[in-house]
């Protein structure tokens, strides 16, 4: 299966027979709980928050939502350590599902994530899994990796590439299509990025990584378009039909999600993978529906 647009994965997510129970960490921020409450409210996840409580009851209350007591963890607004430690036990000791980043710069959340004693490594390379819906494309499209790791060397791009098919795996696909862009279809030399592609698309073929379908090198433009691909005498079993786009470097990655966003008018959900469970962690800019949709997503790939 495949979702075509993140209202199927809602219905799928709604539909599910056990409610996901969320950590948030440094939860006392308006539109991080304005997304929470709208999940909550679809009955897609139950949050436990941690932060400010004071702050957190008074943006509750402008919400018009009330959160039980025991479920809200008080650590004052200016302890972020403490706040995102207790969210990260939290999950550790099984009491939540999955994680997310409320008012906390990323780097400080992710220090108790990956804190050897209570935290949630796997010994795994972590990435960033991002999903957008973009009107002039069939399906969910995931361009990976622009948020996590910045020039991912062969051994880290293949790690990405399972990240990211086990978790689509996880959410019901079947075998996700996975393109491993470069500005040429055939291996040159001197461009390394087309040699690594050709070394997946090997490690593919002999069943090194496993659940999937890897091409590469392969350009935007054909792996988008099958006509082009068509056009240029390209042989492909996934031009036109892509699910999982794998970027040279993070600036790339970058890059292709904004344009999506900004030029394109995309929805965009994302989160972390690798780690023992889900992590919400968007912008603190992203808007209250970009949360949401990450909570959705995250709340399907989460065990």
């Amino acid at each position: 299966m495949v979702f075509h647009n993140f209202d199927e994965l809602i219905a799928k997510v709604k539909g599910a027979p056990d409610k996901k129970i969320m950590a948030v960490a440094c939860a006392n921020d308006d539109h991080t709980l304005e997304a929470v409450v709208n999940a909550r409210r679809e009955g897609i996840i139950e949050p436990l928050l941690v932060g400010d409580k004071k702050i957190i009851h008074e943006i509750l209350e402008k919400l018009g939502e009330s959160i039980p007591e025991e479920n809200i963890f008080d650590v004052p607004e200016d302890d972020l350590q403490k706040a995102c430690e207790t969210a990260v036990k939290l999950v550790r000791e099984g009491r939540a599902n999955f994680l997310m980043k409320g008012k906390v710069d990323t780097k400080i959340i992710l220090k108790e994530v990956v804190n050897k004693e209570y935290g949630l490594g796997t010994g795994k390379l972590m990435s960033h899994f991002t999903m957008f819906q973009i009107p002039t494309y069939h399906k969910l499209i995931l361009p990976v990796d622009g948020g996590m790791v910045t020039y991912p060397d062969l051994e880290q791009k293949k790690q990405i590439i399972e990240n990211t098919v086990e978790t689509l795996r996880s959410m019901g696909y079947d075998c996700p299509k996975v393109g491993v862009l470069a500005c040429v279809e055939k291996v040159n030399p001197k461009m390394p990025e087309s040699v690594e592609a050709a070394q997946l698309q090997e490690m593919n073929e002999k069943g090194e990584i496993r659940n999937c379908i890897v091409e590469g090198p392969i350009q935007y433009d054909c792996v988008m378009r099958k006509d082009l691909a068509d056009f240029k005498g390209l042989k492909s079993q996934i031009a036109g039909d892509p699910d999982i786009l794998i970027a040279p470097n993070i600036h790339a990655g970058n890059i292709m999600g904004k344009m999506y966003s900004i030029s394109c008018g995309g929805k965009m959900a994302g989160f972390i993978v690798g780690a023992k469970c889900p992590i919400v962690m968007v912008s603190r800019g992203s808007t209250a529906e970009e949360k949401y949709l990450s909570i959705v997503v995250s709340a399907a790939a989460a065990q």
